[in-house]
């Protein structure tokens, strides 16, 4: 017997399961597929910036982060709580009125926070973001556009800013996913600002794998995973590996392959990298574009940011790093360089020309789809030894794969404390 349990994948949900483990005294292996930890956050390095692969955050206001990450040791870059939002010529800055408090009366007073849309608001979030425990219990879910239509949340708070910002943090334009799973995420944004590591996002879970005993395996894809007398066997390109549990953590659209598991329903998006010349627009917001009569962009961008200026670390001293997404769910999600930069100019109001495309990532399987009921999802027993973990078996977010990590490490240990 190789060790206690074998995980497969070295992703948040797997690098969990793996120091959880550790700590209750097993010895693990952690195979990873590709050169590098941190599954689906990622950070590419090139001439000197940072670029995500796709547009992630990281909320210190997580309980599982404030619990079981070091976020004084990842010097977090904040973003400013709110967004500036891009209405046809104009741009108007809505931030929360405690963390920006010169900003509350240009917020409040905005055509886009009508009297009526903060109330309604009010009514279908208060109760989770004043009693989260008690709120999630009670309230009925239902798909995020009927339940705010049933709550009479229908002005431009909504269609302008609401409709657009959920869409860029869900990677779904439809409004089809959990109501109970966004007013969860509301009540965290509401309560934390997030911000980007000051070495990238893969930081974090680099900093995950460093207190592992045995480094993980990287550039080992593991190809079967068969019960076997008294233990799993894993099979991968450099031989096999015996072990008395495999926890299988990889990414859901890889499921299907290890296990008879289908593999979930997914969300994408892409993100675009630029260097700009001169800074385009001042400010630590996110811009979302409303646009459109009604709501919604007027081109294939969703949302951007001038990255450099919340982290500073993201560019060279001098230099400007501008991202845009665009959501897969649409039929220009995988619109070309040249109309993203013509949106760019729209939305930024100054010529592109000059900008030089760092790197563009298209991420077919972003997140796993939240869609209603919101159920509270345990990681899953495939036979007697094979456990499947991952924010597919929990909420599409860093708070939901580090739980679910967590949950299936201490179903092992119960399972290995059986059987002593």
């Amino acid at each position: 017997m190789d060790t206690d349990v074998i995980v497969i994948g070295a992703g948040l949900a797997g690098l969990q399961c793996a120091r959880r483990t550790q700590r209750s005294g097993r010895s693990v292996i952690v195979l990873e597929s590709e050169e590098a930890v941190g599954g689906r956050v990622r950070t590419d390095h090139i001439d000197g910036f940072q670029c995500d692969r796709g547009f992630q955050l990281l909320n210190p206001a997580y309980p599982a982060v404030r619990d079981w990450i070091d976020v004084q040791a990842l010097e977090l870059q904040k973003f400013g709580v709110g967004v500036v939002v891009r209405t046809g010529a104009t741009t108007t800055t809505l931030a929360h009125p405690i963390r920006h408090p010169r900003l509350a009366l240009p917020t409040l007073r905005s055509e886009l926070t009508p009297l009526p849309d903060l109330v309604a608001l009010a009514r279908w979030f208060g109760p989770t973001l004043l009693r989260p425990t008690t709120a999630s219990r009670s309230a009925r879910d239902q798909a995020l556009r009927t339940s705010l239509d049933e709550a009479g949340f229908t002005g431009r708070l909504r269609s302008d800013v609401l409709d657009t910002f959920l869409a860029g943090v869900l990677a779904d334009s439809t409004g089809e996913s959990s109501a109970n799973h966004v007013r969860q995420l509301m009540r965290y944004f509401a309560l934390g600002a997030p911000g980007l590591p000051r070495a990238g996002m893969q930081a974090l879970p680099e900093q995950m794998a460093a207190s592992l005993v045995e480094p993980v395996r990287l550039g080992t894809a593991a190809r079967e995973v068969r019960e076997v007398p008294g233990g799993v066997q894993v099979t991968t390109d450099n031989g096999t590996i015996r072990g008395r549990i495999a926890v299988v953590a990889v990414g859901p659209q890889d499921l299907a392959e290890l296990t008879e598991l289908p593999a979930p329903l997914t969300r994408g998006l892409t993100t675009w990298w630029f260097r700009a010349p001169e800074r385009p627009h001042a400010g630590p917001f996110l811009m979302i574009d409303a646009s459109t009569p009604g709501g919604g962009p007027a081109g294939p961008i969703w949302h951007t940011a001038v990255v450099s200026e919340v982290a500073a670390s993201y560019a060279p001293a001098g230099q400007h790093l501008v991202e845009a997404t665009t959501l897969l769910d649409r039929p220009d999600g995988l619109a070309g360089e040249d109309d993203v930069r013509r949106d760019l100019e729209r939305l930024y109001q100054r010529s592109t020309q000059g900008w030089e495309v760092f790197v563009h990532h298209v991420v077919p399987h972003a997140l796993p789809a939240q869609l209603p009921p919101l159920e509270d999802r345990r990681p899953t027993w495939t036979g007697d030894r094979v456990l499947v973990t991952g924010d597919h078996r929990g909420t599409g977010s860093i708070q939901g794969a580090l739980v679910s990590g967590d949950r299936a490490a201490r179903a092992v240990a119960d399972l290995l404390e059986q059987w002593q």
